[in-house]
């Protein structure tokens, strides 16, 4: 289950000021650990005014705030100036892999309050917390302008692997009723409500053939269930799967935030590939967000991942912003 997270994946720069005290006008920003009571609404819009591409609810970021998969060791770190939430850091291991070691910090400061520190002292506290958990290969996702570069430059961080942030705006989507081919059997992911798992073994199946720098091989039920199947964002009425001979051979989940639509993964298991299955359920789930009213759909692929690329841009996807997967050695 891997797309360019929100989140799903330098040398030391120490904490100044220590946690426990309060930026004061001219002096470095404080950074301390997340407060759900108080920080949610505030960090949502941070997330939204920085990454307006990417697709989640305030009830999606709270649920991914309080019921992480327990194997990624997730924290959230809010940087502060003059007492005011200006950035956030989300950091922890990445679950999916059969590599130990590798863990993630992904930053976001808004950019208004760019220039002043707050990177910096977020980035410094995640990477003490995944230096304690034995990380040794951090991964972070950055933007492509200049000032992003040259701080990922800064703090040691390789820019290795570009993600490519599509949009479709639905109402001039091409999205031709699907002919649905013999022995194929079409359904929503609510259909499985009883029992999930052949949802979760066709995703992890899927997975291991995602393009990235650390395998998707040994993706847990659990925390798949937690990050996919529970999370509020995720609509199963246009979650799709196509079955075969009673096997999820391919599916999609959609995640949505009206009216806008996020395809949080499409796949195909490897036996079932070269059937056009995989664009069967995503124009399934799509022409379903149409009805529903939903007007935008986004999605991201790596820029190597060429099939989905190609049927995204058949799909009526246009590219919207771009992202580095960079990566620093602890």
């Amino acid at each position: 289950m891997t797309a360019p997270p929100i989140t799903a994946h330098a040398t030391v720069v120490s904490i100044a000021p220590p946690a426990s005290h309060g930026s004061v006008p001219g002096m470095a920003p404080a950074v301390r650990d997340l407060r759900p009571d108080t920080d949610l609404d505030c960090l949502h819009e941070i997330i939204r005014t920085v990454h307006p591409y990417l697709v989640r609810s305030r009830a999606g970021l709270a649920w991914q705030f309080a019921h992480a998969p327990a194997q990624q060791r997730f924290r959230v770190f809010v940087a502060e100036l003059d007492g005011t939430p200006v950035g956030l850091v989300r950091s922890g291991l990445d679950w999916e892999t059969s590599v130990p070691g590798q863990g993630f910090a992904h930053v976001s400061v808004l950019p208004a309050y760019r220039g002043r520190g707050a990177g910096t002292v977020l980035l410094g506290a995640a990477e003490d917390h995944l230096r304690g958990l034995g990380v040794r290969d951090v991964h972070a996702w950055g933007s492509t302008d200049p000032a992003s570069e040259r701080f990922a430059d800064k703090h040691g961080y390789q820019r290795r692997r570009r993600a490519r942030y599509q949009r479709a705006v639905l109402s001039v989507a091409r999205l031709p009723e699907p002919a649905v081919p013999a022995g194929v059997e079409l359904r929503p992911w609510s259909d499985f409500a009883a029992d999930p798992r052949p949802l979760w073994s066709a995703d992890a199946d899927a997975s291991r053939d995602e393009p990235g720098d650390v395998p998707v091989d040994a993706m847990p039920y659990e925390g798949w269930l937690a990050a996919a199947w529970e999370l509020p964002d995720t609509d199963r009425e246009l979650s799709m799967a196509a079955v075969v001979d009673g096997t999820v051979a391919a599916f999609t989940l959609a995640q949505t935030d009206p009216p806008r639509y996020w395809s949080g993964m499409t796949g195909t298991r490897r036996a079932c590939r070269g059937r056009g299955l995989g664009t069967l359920v995503k124009v399934a789930s799509l022409r379903r967000a149409v009805e529903r009213g939903l007007t935008e759909a986004y999605t991201g692929n790596d820029e190597q991942n060429a099939p989905m690329l190609a049927i995204n841009a058949r799909l009526g996807y246009r590219e919207h912003a771009t992202q580095w997967r960079c990566l620093h050695h602890l």
